[in-house]
């Protein structure tokens, strides 16, 4: 009996996420099984491995997207970085019909920690992303990823250059993991026969004097840990050279973390990955090399 091809697609394909992903996948797939979806073709032709099929698709774009998509059984949908011309609520709704007229099969998507409950204004798409989602007819998981160890990288740096590693998260924690555990989670999910409907992707939840611990541990110079309120750290961003409407996202950020949103223990990652996630000091070792 003749055993027919399943196809995988992959959106953002050349995002450092959906690298990681493809990375992955070409060492569990066979030749012609793995399709990225890209805007950029020509880039994503040197950044990719040889013998990954490139298509050309664009979140802005339904119809283009339906046909990158067709042939495809099962996507790994990566959520999309919204342009000042479209919403990222706009973005998702569109791979999510193009999804349905192509005949997608299953679709696993990267989504915000129990983004049904959040509060955070960072979940607002994500909650809509997932409510399109449980009413399109789609066989579908959510990937609900906690925060990339990377998200961290300019406060840890500086840290370990002798900077003040600075806060006003108080005592809330965050899920850190690496981001290519996070993006061999879904891509696991994404080959999965029996996947789960939702899955709460996340380190250990620490707070951020924890990290600043672990940081220690492996710095070769002494830092000042400061935990401030919001307003003096906000001050120090901007007098650090950030514009205040990015200094504003980081006060967001930390305002999410300490109400708890980050802060929820669980194992989905380390059990779809068979295995316990990096050690916090070796994380930071290789996030910083």
């Amino acid at each position: 009996m003749e055993v027919l091809e399943m196809k995988y697609a992959v959106t953002g394909a050349t995002g450092k996420f959906g690298r990681s992903v493809i990375n992955y996948l070409v060492g569990q797939l066979e030749q012609g099984e793995l399709v990225a979806l890209v805007r950029n073709t020509a880039k994503a032709a040197q950044m990719l491995p040889q013998g990954v099929e490139i298509r050309q698709a664009d979140y802005n774009d339904e119809k283009g997207l339906e046909q990158a998509l067709g042939g495809i059984d099962r996507l790994l949908f990566i959520s999309s970085l919204p342009s000042e011309e479209h919403s990222r609520q706009e973005q998702h709704f569109n791979v999510i019909e193009a999804a349905k007229k192509a005949g997608i099969k299953f679709i696993a998507y990267t989504s915000f920690p129990h983004a049904d409950q959040a509060q955070s204004p960072l979940s607002a798409d994500h909650k809509a992303t997932e409510q399109a989602l449980a009413t399109s007819g789609l066989n579908y998981s959510l990937l609900r990823n906690n925060w990339y160890l990377e998200n961290e990288l300019d406060l840890i740096k500086g840290a370990l250059t002798g900077q003040p590693f600075t806060y006003s998260a108080q005592n809330g924690r965050v899920g850190w993991a690496l981001e290519r555990e996070y993006a061999e989670g879904a891509a696991r999910v994404l080959l999965s026969s029996q996947p789960k409907k939702i899955y709460e992707f996340s380190g250990q939840p620490l707070t951020f004097k924890e990290l600043a611990t672990a940081v220690a541990a492996v710095s070769v110079h002494q830092f000042e840990v400061l935990a401030l309120d919001d307003n003096e750290y906000k001050k120090r961003l901007v007098h650090q050279g950030l514009p205040e409407q990015v200094a504003e996202v980081f006060i967001m950020i930390q305002t999410l973390i300490r109400n708890g949103e980050l802060a929820h223990p669980s194992k989905d990652l380390e059990e779809v990955l068979g295995r316990q996630l990096m050690p916090l000091k070796k994380a930071i070792q290789e996030a910083t090399h």
